[in-house]
Parts: C-alpha cells; structure tokens; sequence
C-alpha cells in the first residue's frame, strides 16, 4: 500500500499528465487568437555564394520581421482584452503547476523573469517567493536555490543575468521594469561573480516570457532579442564547459498558445523544452522527456 502511495505522490510532483492532457484544448472562441497559418520561411538551406541568394535571404528575413510584427500586435490585442479575473486564475494556476513540479523543486540555479504588469506577462511573483525561501546566505543547505534575474546593459540586445538574494535587491529602471540594481541591499557594488556567465556552476532551469507560443517549442518574443541572444551565449557556455543544457521553460497564458507554424523563425530563435498553461505541463524537446523520465524513475526506485 505504502508503494501505491508513494507511485501517486510522484505523478504529483512530476505533473506527468494523461497522454491526452499533454495536448491543450483549443480555447474557447472569446479567447481564441485567430491566427492564419502560413508556411514559415526557412534559412537553413540559404548560401552566401552568389547574389542572387544573398537578395532572397534579405527578402525572406524581411518578411519573417513584418510577419512576427503582425502577429506581435495581434497578440497584444487579446492580452489587453483578457479579462483580469480570468488573468489572475490563470497566474495563480501556471504557478502552481509551476512550484509543485519536481523538475522545479529539484533545481538549484535558477534565471527567472520579474514579472511586468504593463507587458501583461504570466506572473512569477509566487515563484519567485518560493525560490528566495530556500535560500542561503552562504548556500550551505543542501536544498538551497539560487536565483538570477535578468538586467538590460543596452539596447543592442545584451542583458545579463544577476544573482538576488532578496526582493529589495531590484529596482525599477526607465521602463518601469524591476531589475537588479547596481549594488546590493547593502550597498556594496555588485560583483562580477554576481552574473550567472561567470558562475561555477550550470544553471538547471530557465523560466521564459513571451508573447506566442506553439506545441512544437517555437517562442515569440517582444522583438528586441534579448533572450534568444542571452540563451545563445549561455548554451554556447554550457556546451564548452561540458555541462548539461538547462531547461528552457515557458510561461504562457491559454490564448498566447496558437496554431504550430504560425510563428515565423529564423536561425536566431532559440525553441524552448517546456510550455506551462493552464491546461497543463507540455514537455516538448527530448531533453525535457528525458529529465521527467530520470525524475521519476529515480524517485520510483525509493519504493
């Protein structure tokens, strides 16, 4: 009896859902984006080696933009529509499913997002609450999390991410977007060491924000790059140092997930692992069947 307990708990903790549940239902009309769907425009087969390619390239890359700034405005349309108190039960849904996965609950290093309300992105503020409890000052526990968020450098699309300790760590930059601040709580100038590319150790999970997603993994961002050139250069690091990719996590609400291709890529664009709605958790590449599969076998073998 105490093994059937223990089998149950673990579905739990791993939100593995029902193969059927792995799918989201389409949205209700009132909150379905309608989304043509187009076929999208690949560069992997593009060659510099003669003018002709290089003027289709250019082409293709124009249209790719001026369909990602169509979709971008339709999406923020619905997102400005969405009534609030379906909103918020949505946050504190995405949350849950969030905070009570073992993938999260497993995770040490962690790069999050501070929720802005004006770009009316999923909130994170639960979660963050929950990492920065299980902090340490000298991360001596066992169990102890650590968290990075990010800090924009410029508009050339660099950002960093910076180790927090404590909510009073962030303040609000031009945009009105809480971030880091240049010195910590004590006023002590913030280290390099502080930034999560120059940490010892890997990071084990990444939660992402976005205006669309699909089932297939595809994001689409806000347009200025920020996250897909910091993913890029931290996978690129992970890679030399030989350490395992982190899990790329999005955070979506139930109207931000369309139809698969209608999100134009390029090259750029870096795919996420995991889609979190409120239908549900959607582990999409292999590495995230992989690590739910690890997760659970290794906690089944306790029984």
């Amino acid at each position: 009896m105490w093994r059937s307990g223990l089998r149950q708990r673990v579905k739990e903790l791993l939100m593995i859902l029902p193969p059927s549940s792995f799918l989201q239902p389409s949205p209700s009309p009132s909150h379905h984006l309608a989304i043509t769907k187009k076929p999208l425009l690949g560069l992997a087969n593009a060659s510099p080696c003669s003018a002709v390619t290089m003027s289709t390239t250019t082409t293709n890359l124009d249209e790719i933009f001026n369909q990602k700034r169509v979709l971008r405005s339709k999406v923020r349309k619905s997102l400005k529509a969405m009534d609030p108190s379906l909103r918020s039960q949505e946050d504190d849904a995405i949350q849950s499913l969030v905070s009570e996965a073992a993938w999260f609950k497993c995770s040490q290093r962690l790069c999050a997002y501070i929720t802005c309300y004006a770009l009316r992105e999923v909130d994170t503020s639960k979660l963050l609450s929950q990492i920065l409890q299980n902090t340490t000052k000298d991360g001596s526990a066992q169990n102890a999390k650590k968290l990075y968020v990010p800090r924009v450098e410029d508009k050339n699309s660099h950002m960093r991410m910076l180790n927090i300790s404590s909510m009073d760590d962030l303040i609000a930059n031009s945009m009105d977007i809480l971030e880091p601040a240049p010195v910590d709580q004590h006023g002590n100038a913030r280290e390099d060491g502080m930034c999560v590319m120059l940490a010892n150790d890997p990071v084990d999970l990444f939660l992402l924000p976005g205006l669309a997603f699909d089932k297939s993994g595809r994001r689409l961002g806000r347009g200025g790059g920020y996250y897909d050139t910091f993913l890029r250069k931290y996978q690129e690091l992970a890679e030399e140092r030989n350490w395992r990719q982190p899990l790329l996590v999005a955070l979506s609400y139930s109207l931000q997930i369309i139809d698969d291709g209608a999100i134009p890529v390029t090259l750029n664009d870096v795919p996420v692992d995991v889609l979190v709605s409120p239908a549900g958790v959607i582990p999409i590449s292999q590495a995230a069947l992989n690590r739910f599969c690890c997760l659970y076998s290794s906690i089944n073998e306790l029984g």
